[in-house]
């Protein structure tokens, strides 16, 4: 029993390292969005997806394609415009015809087979071209005819969208909302931190980036995250803080009644645990704790719920109902 205490501290230790090194070198070109950049690597180890919300040049883009190059992975770009098919995404079949003049099919893959896929701008696409992405996240698979392929791992799909209020966007999907892990909101950089990006955009010398893991060290932070203990009573506020988003629950605080039409699905209690662990990592600790389900409780559950009009009428948004129903379970701890 000792020795493998020992063995998991010593890979939780080796884990808080490497994934501290690589928010450092992201850092270097990403400048005051540690939020963002933890949200992002929490869905990657955990084996996730990534929506960001936030007006455009706020750095979304930039930071996976430096993602991919700390880690060496394949990434890819996806800018969704209104006229976007489901076959510029997924791919689709080709003639191909040999020097005896035979004709034959051939699948021509997408930019949907890299490890980081870059989904910008999503809602600017319609809904059908959104739900081409619903296979390849949900089943780490593409269909196309009778034949099916497997996507590369590690795979996260990265979605940015901008502000539904924003003109010539669609909603997305409430099926799609639901296999994204986490929806983070990306704000604009303080005074300081933007004078910080003005001073790293705009000098001449290139940023020099090194690799701090590839795909098999991602492979092994996912086995460590997975020996992270989660104490019963954890696991008991991960629950109950997504059984109070659901009306006709019992013992739901009365905001929840009143101003939610549907509450976060099971996939929120398992998000919360899942991203919970790797959260933890990142702290170097072994064990999960309710601090660190309180503190990614809001990208895992903001869009897994569904408000109704009254809660419109009455000024209430996500965050404020979020932020009273965690007072509520929170107080009953």
């Amino acid at each position: 029993m000792a020795e493998t205490l020992t063995a998991d501290v010593t890979n939780v230790d080796r884990a808080w390292r490497d994934l501290n090194r690589v928010r450092e070198e992201i850092g270097k070109i990403i400048v005051g969005q540690t939020d963002v950049i933890d949200g992002v690597l929490i869905c990657l180890i955990a084996g996730g997806h990534v929506l960001l919300e936030g007006v455009p040049g706020l750095g979304k883009t930039t930071l996976l394609r430096t993602l991919s190059r700390v880690l060496e992975l394949r990434y890819s770009r996806i800018q969704f415009t209104p006229d976007l098919m489901p076959g510029d995404i997924v791919g689709s079949l080709v003639m191909e015809t040999d020097e005896h003049g035979h004709k034959s099919l051939r699948f021509q893959p997408g930019p949907i087979f890299a490890n980081l896929v870059l989904a910008d701008e999503i809602n600017r696409a319609t809904p059908k071209t959104q739900s081409a992405l619903l296979e390849a996240m949900q089943e780490r698979t593409v269909t196309s005819g009778t034949s099916t392929y497997t996507l590369d791992a590690p795979f996260l799909v990265m979605a940015t969208q901008n502000p539904i209020e924003m003109e010539g966007t669609y909603p997305l999907p409430e099926a799609q909302l639901d296999r994204f892990l986490m929806k983070i909101l990306v704000t604009y950089p303080s005074r300081q931190d933007l004078s910080r990006i003005v001073d790293l955009t705009t000098r001449n010398d290139e940023v020099d980036l090194r690799q701090i893991l590839d795909r098999r060290g991602i492979a092994e932070l996912k086995i460590v995250s997975k020996q992270v203990v989660i104490a019963p009573h954890v696991q008991e506020f991960a629950i109950d803080l997504v059984m109070a988003t659901q009306p006709g629950t019992p013992k739901v605080p009365d905001i929840t009644t009143r101003y939610i039409r549907y509450g976060s699905s099971p996939r929120g209690a398992q998000a919360l645990i899942e991203c919970g662990r790797v959260l933890a990592l990142i702290k170097g600790r072994m064990h999960l704790s309710v601090e660190d389900i309180a503190a990614i409780a809001p990208a895992v559950l903001r869009h897994r719920i569904i408000l109704n009009f009254d809660a419109h009428a009455d000024g209430e948004n996500t965050e404020t109902i979020l932020r009273k129903i965690f007072d509520y379970v929170s107080a009953r701890l």
